[in-house]
């Protein structure tokens, strides 16, 4: 099968399952959809949740979040991976995006990569979800059930990213990518997982990749 052909059936199936998409991460504006994505690198969505209440509490907006110490906001944030980069990280963003920004999160990719910590996964999830631009955000996750499903034969997730975006059409960017997040937590994990009982595996992925897979 072509993976045109894999991407419409997949699209489609996507579609039936998961009809609605939320955001994982809560959040009640763009700058904080910006932090909570920041955090979530190495953490689940989770835990990221768990945090991000106590530490929006206080500051809300870039301004308020402008004003915290470091230590501050370590304190909130402390069991997140990686806590001290991405405290120092989420006080120098705000402070850029009021010195550059009026404390309004950029509807831009070139502005939003320039923020520290903030890669192109992060820009995309915020530009996707906030903006309602569109976006294909590929994470670990994603590199590889599209693999699996043999829509790209990436090395990373950067090649993952173009190759979807040429299989699938851009209206359903946004919403794809969070269908396939929920899909691969529901029915495809990356351990221990029997690709010939799998909804898409069984029938999207080879028989080599089935084979590899059932050996490790």
């Amino acid at each position: 099968m072509k993976r045109i052909d894999k991407a419409e059936r997949i699209a489609v199936m996507l579609e039936e399952l998961y009809p609605e998409t939320p955001v994982p991460l809560d959040h009640e504006n763009a700058f904080q959809l910006l932090v909570a994505v920041l955090m979530s690198a190495q953490t689940t969505d989770l835990k990221v949740n768990e945090v991000t209440p106590a530490l929006f509490a206080k500051a809300p907006t870039a301004k308020e979040m402008a004003k915290l110490p470091v230590e501050v906001i370590l304190e909130d944030i402390r069991q997140v991976g990686l806590a001290p980069t991405k405290a120092k990280n989420i006080r120098r963003l705000s402070e850029i995006l009021i010195e550059k920004y009026d404390g309004e999160v950029p509807a831009s990719f070139e502005a939003l990569e320039d923020l520290p910590g903030v890669g192109h996964k992060t820009a995309s999830v915020v530009m996707a979800q906030s903006f309602g631009i569109p976006a294909f955000p590929v994470d670990t996750h994603i590199h590889r059930l599209a693999a699996r499903w043999g829509l790209s034969n990436g090395k990373n997730v950067e090649k993952t990213e173009k190759d979807l975006k040429a299989i699938f059409p851009k209206e359903l960017w946004n919403k794809l990518h969070l269908q396939i997040i929920f899909f691969g937590r529901e029915y495809c994990p990356a351990r221990n997982h029997d690709l010939t009982q799998c909804p898409i595996c069984s029938w999207a992925a080879t028989k080599k990749r089935i084979n590899e897979e059932m050996k490790r």
